[in-house]
């Protein structure tokens, strides 16, 4: 019997989806919303640092795929180093497959072949496919140069890391969709204290929010010390 397909919101988180990214690059979103909902779109390479977003894209891509009824995966390819072959196997036939972290694989032979075959079953199949990596094809330390041709023939997206403007609509976003009251000034205080790493930052709100519940209070600066030890 086959296992139980997961709720949408469990298998890619509800923060991230494609209306939830800030500052996305002008027609990148489109972009992913016409790979997300028909086969024969152009494929998508997304490229940028940590901490600007990419993972969010990719599980936002993936979503929406779904949400239209279309089969998708996503696979952090950190987690498949070294067995990528088995790893991509499983996801012939799939509308779109998500595949999130090329460095982690770059400069495995094994892995690069592997790649380089699923790119070309998707191709003759008709799937969907979603890179990302830190840096543009060109800079991946590749040892198989077909697959960087390969590569480069994606439609590309550049993230770049987000001002503190940005950060604070982020945040100020993600807590409205908790129900999370989040003043001003404890943001400001958040950025200063805490770092400017997204990541970081969103997985506070999850701590924050059990706290703010618990006690019954808004989030201030001074709840801020308290709920994070900083008294």
């Amino acid at each position: 019997m086959p296992a139980p397909q997961l709720p949408l919101a469990l298998r890619y988180p509800p923060d991230q989806r494609l209306d939830t990214f800030v500052a996305a690059p002008p027609g990148a979103l489109a972009q992913l919303r016409a790979l997300a909902q028909a086969r024969g779109a152009d494929w998508v390479y997304v490229a940028g640092p940590a901490g600007v977003g990419k993972t969010h894209l990719l599980l936002a891509t993936c979503a929406a795929a779904e949400a239209e009824g279309c089969s998708a995966a996503y696979l952090p390819l950190k987690s498949a180093a070294g067995r990528l072959r088995d790893a991509l196997d499983a996801f012939d036939g799939l509308a779109l497959v998500a595949l999130d972290g090329l460095d982690a694989i770059a400069g495995n032979r094994d892995d690069e072949v592997a790649l380089f075959d699923f790119h070309n079953r998707a191709r003759q199949s008709g799937s969907g496919v979603l890179y990302s990596a830190s840096v543009a094809p060109d800079a991946l330390p590749l040892s198989l140069p077909d697959l960087r041709s390969r590569l480069s023939q994606c439609a590309r997206v550049v993230l770049s890391p987000l001002d503190d403007d940005a950060r604070r609509e982020v945040l100020r976003e993600r807590a409205q969709r908790r129900g999370l009251v989040l003043e001003d000034a404890a943001i400001d205080w958040l950025l200063r204290r805490r770092g400017r790493d997204l990541a970081t930052l969103t997985g506070l709100l999850d701590v924050l929010d059990r706290a703010s519940l618990a006690a019954q209070r808004k989030v201030t600066v001074p709840f801020l010390r308290e709920a994070l030890g900083e008294n």
